[in-house]
Order: C-alpha cells, then structure tokens, then sequence
C-alpha cells in the first residue's frame, strides 16, 4: 500500500494500457508474432466460477431486501469465509479456493455493491454496515450453531474482517487473515483514491477487452485469475452499448476513512490467531511493527505479486491459509485439543 503504486486502494491505478501510461513491461513483449490461438478473444476469454467452485447460491436476508450472492467449495473442515476488496467480487478467491477445499470449507461472498448481490442500498459502504451484511449473511447460512469460521478479507474485505472479528459477534471465529492493507500506507492513499478512479478506463466493448486491460494495465498478474474474477465486476450498459464497472466505487468516499482508520489497534485486539499478508515489505506502520516483535500475529512476505495476493499467487496464497488452520490446529468446531474428544472455542475475553 505504498503510495506510489496505491495498493490499498479499492481498485489499483494502472493506467489504460491504450494511452501509452505506468505500464509494467508485458509478457507480450518478448513475443511480438503470435500465432492465431493466441488471439486476445481467446486468450482471454471468460472462465465460469464452476471451473473453481462447487456451488454457487444466492443468501435472502430476513425483514430486508438484501440478496447477498455467495460461492461455496469443499464439505470437510473449518470455513474459510473470504471477504474481497473494494471493486472486486467473491471470485476474486476463486484459483485459491480450488486449492483450499481439499483441506477446508471455502465461502466466498460478494459483498453489498459488488458482483451478484442486490440490496436497497449499494452505495453504503459504510464499515458498520458491511459488518452487518457479514453476520447476516452468516448466521442465514449456518443459524446459532456456526462452524468454526476463519475470516479472511482484502484490502476493504480485510477491514471488514477486521471489524467483524473485533465485535466478538461470532463465537465460532477461530482465526483472522488480512490481506495486504495497513493502516497507516492506506489511509495516506486515500488523498490519491478519486484520481485515481476518475483515470482509469471507464467503459469496454467487450468482457474480453476488460480482461486483457486488467492483465496488460498491471491491476491482475495471473490471467487464469482475471478470467474467472473480473466479468463479475462488471455490467453492461444498454444505453451506452459497452461494460462499466458494477461497483461505484466513487460515489462512496464518505465511507472511505471509516475502512481504514484505527485498523492497526483493532487488528490487534481481536482474540484470535492472526495472520497478515504482504506484497511489500514497507507497509507495517508503528502499533504493527511492535505488535509483530511481541508475536501477536504471524507475517508473511508474499513476494512478486501486486495488491491481490490472492489472484497474482492463488496457490502460494492457498497454502498460507492451509498451513494457517493447521498451524493453530483449527478444526471444523474449533481449536483441537490433543487430549479432548470434542474441539471447543475459547470464549472471547
């Protein structure tokens, strides 16, 4: 998230690719004659979410009318329940979930405004009703008695993670992993957020199109990634007879500051084992860096990937989250203890 490449924003800066701006050298460069099967309609053409998940499901939530899509993978073991960034959508976790389902549960849910779900109010973005959405959208699927949930979330998702475990409303929670957003780098990135939104292509004539300029502008690294994950963020405009962005991302600045501010000392006091993901290696801001030499959460290092780890190195990132549930010996009821029959949750202090 540092403010050069703005990777705690919702959405990353690349530039439209077409104006010639910041581009990352391309992988097209060093073949310039490729053959016809190489052709950008099917190179990157769309990949259906079944490809990766098992299925797919649409939560309704009770005295609203909220709709809240959710993609599910695996039957054994813990819930993994990931969380996306602002502009992304639940198969933003779609490579990494194929991986983390032969040893977890995965849920993966598009949050209010973003890809399938519906709501009366896509525009509130606002922390407090994010956080609502979640346990909403938990307790329609699980009722009082919720498996153990491990909550994952990036960037934006990773501040509702946050919020969500710091409330103590889930006793089931038994782990948190936030992915790539830091307090400090994210808040001085939001003076840079609305240009940055404003500057980036607005409208494609194809799902194609969005694809390859998501890939070629430097916002994904992983086209097998970007296949799958960015038709869902985005809709087609009949007036205008092209793709727009599903999420309107600039219409809810007053809900920005709310993300990220204080989110170091939140994180921190959430009572359970915790893990942070990084791209960068400058991004731990003070209350962090003493909190990791005093071992309050685990650190990793997720080298030569952009803002969304979970795309760039989908099984690098599966096999944190793996090693992670293992690590704290998270079962599908909770903590295992050698010795007990039954797991149980530690009540939260």
């Amino acid at each position: 998230m540092d403010s050069s490449n703005l990777s705690s924003l919702p959405e990353d800066g690349a530039k439209d690719p077409a104006q010639g701006k910041d581009q990352p050298v391309s992988a097209f460069a060093s073949k310039p004659h490729r053959p016809p099967a190489q052709r950008s309609s099917e190179k990157y053409s769309p990949v259906d979410w079944s490809a990766y998940f098992d299925t797919e499901d649409d939560v309704k939530i009770p005295d609203s009318n909220d709709v809240f899509h959710v993609y599910m993978a695996g039957s054994e073991g813990p819930v993994v329940f990931c969380l996306h960034g602002g502009g992304y959508s639940g198969l933003s976790f779609a490579l990494s979930a194929s991986k983390i389902k032969e040893k977890a549960r995965v849920v993966a849910m598009d949050l209010r405004g973003h890809g399938k779900s519906l709501s009366d109010n896509d525009l509130d973005l606002s922390i407090e009703t994010l956080c609502n959405d979640v346990l909403a959208v938990v307790k329609s699927l699980y009722g009082d008695s919720p498996p153990a949930i491990v909550l994952v979330g990036h960037s934006m998702g990773g501040s509702v993670a946050v919020h969500v475990a710091a409330r103590k409303s889930l006793p089931s929670l038994a782990g948190l992993v936030v992915v790539d957003v830091v307090e400090g780098t994210a808040m001085n990135s939001l003076v840079h957020m609305q240009k940055i939104l404003s500057g980036r292509m607005q409208h494609f004539q194809s799902i194609e199109k969005a694809i390859e300029w998501s890939v070629r502008g430097g916002t994904l690294r992983n086209i097998d990634s970007a296949r799958v994950s960015i038709p869902t963020t985005l809709k087609y405009d009949d007036s205008r007879k092209c793709y727009v962005y599903r999420t309107q991302l600039e219409e809810t600045e007053q809900y920005w500051k709310g993300w990220y501010e204080g989110l170091s000392d939140t994180f921190l006091s959430c009572p359970v084992p915790k893990l942070l993901l990084l791209a960068g290696t400058d991004r731990l801001d003070r209350s962090l860096t003493i909190g990791q030499m005093q071992g309050k959460f685990q650190m990793v290092l997720v080298r030569l990937t952009g803002h969304a780890i979970q795309e760039d190195a989908p099984d690098e990132f599966a096999n944190l989250i793996i090693n992670f549930i293992s690590r704290n010996r998270i079962g599908p009821h909770g903590v295992e203890i050698p010795g007990l029959i039954k797991p149980a949750f530690s009540k939260p202090t």
